[in-house]
């Protein structure tokens, strides 16, 4: 829904070519509602591994596709069902085979898993394929969209390792184990947490600019999973442990999950304005333009 609401917004604001989509009301709507979502997630990712938490975001579309059929009126496709049965035999893999334990992240863990080797390695190589993306995107203007998302996707790997800090810090500061708040690390991780955020929105909101959401919700969804499983992997050692036939079994989940969302989202029909995800008529001060809407679009929120 959130991301939903910001697409039309830049549709609209587009259309009018007035001023600019963050001066709407109607935007801080959405971003409103991807705060509320997130906050979820952030409670989530301090009682379980981001591993299982990122992969589950193929229940969102699912929703979504249930919401547009019973709600909308809109025609139930042979493509929806049999995606919608990937996605959910996927995600009973993910939460079977998937890590159900998640190690008490402390301020010293944090800094020791900061420093580590594996984790050092990883982040050098992602700096060097964000600034030859950025590269590509800002100096030579490739507007591709697989660009754009991974760009999205390697801030979300920094994202997830601090939002998993932070939070994890916080649980266990409220168990009463140890004070974690005192230790400079959790608000470095803080800092870290809300810039990488505020880019992933502003790479995410241009993306919505220059493409379809049918477009921007299977790659994004791929990427940013991919991206969050291998940090919990490499930084918080998710996997550590768990037998090779519970990492195939996961490996397979994730792939027909993937299938199934790509199935879902995929040629969404384009919709008038008058079958909008959102009544704008129900938002006090929104007025409606019956020719200046976008097409309704399938999405979810990734995290």
């Amino acid at each position: 829904i959130s991301l939903n609401i910001q697409k039309y917004t830049h549709v609209r604001q587009s259309q009018r070519g007035t001023k600019p989509y963050y001066t709407s009301r109607l935007w801080w709507c959405g971003i409103l509602l991807m705060g509320l979502g997130e906050l979820g997630n952030f409670a989530a990712y301090g009682f379980a591994p981001a591993s299982l938490i990122a992969p589950l975001g193929s229940v969102s579309v699912i929703a979504s596709a249930v919401i547009s059929v019973v709600f909308l009126k809109e025609m139930l496709r042979a493509s929806d069902i049999l995606g919608g049965a990937l996605a959910m035999t996927g995600t009973y893999f993910l939460v079977t085979f998937a890590p159900h334990s998640s190690p008490h992240v402390t301020a010293n863990m944090v800094e020791r898993s900061l420093v580590s080797w594996t984790f050092l390695i990883y982040f050098m190589f992602e700096i060097i394929l964000f600034a030859i993306l950025m590269y590509l995107y800002k100096c030579r203007n490739i507007k591709h969209i697989v660009i754009m998302m991974i760009l999205v996707a390697l801030l979300a790997s920094v994202t997830v390792i601090s939002v998993k800090a932070v939070s994890g810090m916080i649980t266990e500061t409220i168990r009463g184990s140890h004070l974690q708040l005192t230790y400079p690390i959790f608000y470095i991780m803080f800092i870290i947490m809300v810039t990488s955020c505020a880019f992933q929105i502003k790479f995410l909101n241009q993306a919505m600019k220059m493409f379809d959401a049918t477009e921007i919700v299977p790659i994004n969804y791929v990427f940013f999973t991919a991206s969050a499983v291998v940090a919990g992997i490499l930084f918080y050692e998710e996997f550590y442990g768990l037998s090779l036939i519970y990492i195939i079994m996961f490996v397979i989940g994730c792939l027909l999950a993937f299938t199934g969302v790509f199935l879902i989202a995929r040629a969404r029909p384009r919709i008038k304005m008058d079958r909008v995800f959102i009544s704008m008529g129900q938002i006090p001060g929104i007025p409606i333009t019956p020719d200046s809407g976008p097409e309704r679009a399938l999405i979810c929120s990734n995290y």
